[in-house]
């Protein structure tokens, strides 16, 4: 509950911030992981799950055979942007339509827009709600 709480709070309070660090602790696929939030103080509130806002990639338990390599690829090439140790930042911070999850845009250390990165890729597509496209063919 106070982990719950205290994420509540820096969403709440963040959302108009510049920007907050984060360390990446997990890579979850090809749009989300999961880090430590670094607060101004430097206390952390640790394992938050962060989906990249405005982007969509393949689902690891997909439709076909396609989606999921497509995904497992999704999945490696947003570790080799935020490896795991990392610290980025994210900035535009919202809650999920999934409890426990925040979506964000996220910043690597040189500035660049994660998710328009993995789009411009096409590893992901641009994705702003609603029913997702399939990944099969």
């Amino acid at each position: 509950m106070k982990k719950v709480l205290v994420l509540f709070l820096v969403c709440f309070m963040c959302q108009y911030c510049l920007a907050t660090p984060v360390r990446v602790t997990h890579i979850v696929d090809g749009d989300t992981f999961v880090g430590d939030i670094i607060l101004a103080d430097k206390t952390e509130v640790r394992s938050v799950k962060v989906r990249l806002r405005n982007v969509d990639t393949p689902e690891l338990h997909g439709n076909c055979e396609s989606e999921i390599k497509r995904a497992q690829y999704a999945k490696q090439r947003l570790g080799e942007l935020i490896p795991t140790g990392s610290v980025i930042e994210i900035k535009n911070i919202k809650n999920d339509k999934y409890s426990g999850r925040i979506d964000a845009n996220v910043y690597d250390s040189e500035n660049r827009d994660i998710g328009s990165v993995l789009i411009k890729e096409k590893v992901g597509r641009s994705y702003s709600g609603g029913k997702r496209q399939s990944w099969c063919n």
